[in-house]
């Protein structure tokens, strides 16, 4: 089912597919995984849903799960943005929450813990910290800045990028607590779109499944 573009200018952020550590639900930040043919399917699913919009711009991590969904979808001469790139989580790079939170002694929440609770790890993301919510949210507002230029003009704008990265970037379009976007669930394939209302920054879909 195809969505139908708001009059007024959306930022539109549509989360990348199916990849197989999406499946086993580790954290996947720096580290390149493909789609899998279900995730290829998604992204197909999802440039139809959004087939009715005419962006003035669209913007890509330059991961390969989410510059394979930006082609598939429909868009493959999407720019890439290396604000759009997930998380670097470092040292969890590759772990469940569940094994984190084995490791750590208490249940892990990404966005209260950090991805510092760990020591570097030169087997995982080459040893890399790992990055700070703080630092994500300034990308994210980056981001957000650069797609003002075009919203302003009066157009529609499209992010392809991944699930914790697009939740902080809610929070900076919002202007709230980067960790408010533990709040903010984001499947694969989704689809979401910010807006304006009153003269404020809005929400005005969030999580959208493309349906078939």
């Amino acid at each position: 089912m195809a969505l139908t573009p708001a009059p007024d200018p959306q930022l539109v952020l549509l989360r990348h597919g199916e990849t197989p550590w999406s499946v086993s639900r580790q954290h996947t930040g720096r580290t390149d995984v493909p789609l899998t043919a279900a995730g290829e399917e998604q992204a197909r699913t999802a440039g139809r849903a959004l087939a009715a919009y005419d962006f003035a711009a669209v913007y890509t991590s330059p991961l390969v799960r989410a510059r394979r969904t930006a082609e598939l979808a429909g868009y493959p001469d999407a720019v890439v943005d290396e604000n759009l790139a997930e998380w670097d989580y470092g040292p969890v790079d590759g772990r469940t929450s569940a094994e984190v939170s084995e490791i750590i002694g208490h249940e892990f929440q990404v966005f209260d813990d950090g991805v510092r609770v760990l020591p570097p790890d030169p087997k995982r993301s080459d040893g890399r910290p790992g990055e700070l919510l703080e630092e994500v949210h300034a990308r994210a507002q980056a981001v957000v800045a650069r797609a003002e230029q075009t919203l302003d003009r009066g157009g529609h704008v499209l992010l392809v990028a991944h699930s914790h990265l697009l939740r902080v970037l809610v929070t900076a379009w919002l202007d709230i607590d980067p960790r408010l976007g533990a709040r903010f669930e984001l499947g694969t394939a989704t689809i979401s779109m910010l807006g304006y209302g009153h003269g404020l920054r809005t929400v005005e879909g969030w999580n959208v499944p493309p349906a078939p």
